[in-house]
Order: structure tokens, then C-alpha cells, then sequence
């Protein structure tokens, strides 16, 4: 049986969605300030290889832990109200990219299990 990675288009489909979501977040003028000071193309990068293992493709992420890679924007501020906006940017990322609802449901209920450990709660 095919994974989600599989699905959802592999490696070009991860990164396609890290690309728009990015930008949306980015451009997110209550979640910028979370960004302020990191090298967007380095977090692009291990973004795309922390969600091809949450979907189940090959696993080269060597990053930081959920907790510790969200200790400064939890520092910073960062709350569950951001966790949604982050949220809703990703889900509006999979539509732009016409993924069938099935998957951006599947998707998203990966993003929702993480909430704990983005917050350090």
C-alpha cells in the first residue's frame, strides 16, 4: 500500500508545498516575526525533510526534536493561535495544489498531532 508521501507525488510534491507555504507564512504579518533572523532556505530544507518522514517517505531528517526546533518561537510567543494560522497555511498550500481532500484531511490530522510539541506543552 502506498504511502502518504507516495500519494501526495513524492519529493517534487513536498517541496512544491513548502514552497507556497513559505510564502504564505512569510507574508503572514503575525507570523513573520517568528522567521526573523533564520535562513528561510535552510528551514525550507529540513521542512521538506521533516514532512517527507511524517508522511512516510524516506527519512533523511537529521534535525532538531519538534520541541527543541519551536523552543525560540515559544519563547517568542508562539501559541496556539499561531499553531492554527500555521495550520490553515499548509491546508490552503494543498488546495492551491489541488490535492484531493482525502489527503489534505490525512495531511492535516498529521499537523494537528504535533500541536504539543510545536507549543512545549
Amino acid at each position: 500500500m502506498p504511502s502518504l508521501y507516495e500519494k501526495l507525488g513524492g519529493d517534487k510534491a513536498v517541496s512544491a508545498t513548502v514552497e507556497i507555504f513559505y510564502k504564505k507564512v512569510i507574508a503572514d504579518k503575525e507570523l513573520s516575526p517568528f522567521f526573523s533572523g533564520i535562513n528561510i532556505d535552510r528551514q525550507k530544507r529540513m521542512q521538506s525533510k521533516f514532512l517527507t518522514v511524517a508522511f512516510g517517505g524516506p527519512n533523511n531528517y537529521s534535525g532538531q526534536t519538534m520541541r527543541a526546533a519551536h523552543r525560540r518561537p515559544v519563547e517568542l510567543g508562539l501559541n496556539e493561535h499561531h499553531f492554527n494560522l500555521v495550520a490553515g497555511h499548509l491546508k490552503q498550500s494543498l488546495i492551491e495544489l489541488q490535492v484531493p481532500p482525502e489527503l489534505v484531511h490525512q495531511v492535516m490530522a498529521i499537523a494537528a498531532s504535533t500541536k504539543q510539541d510545536v507549543l512545549n506543552q
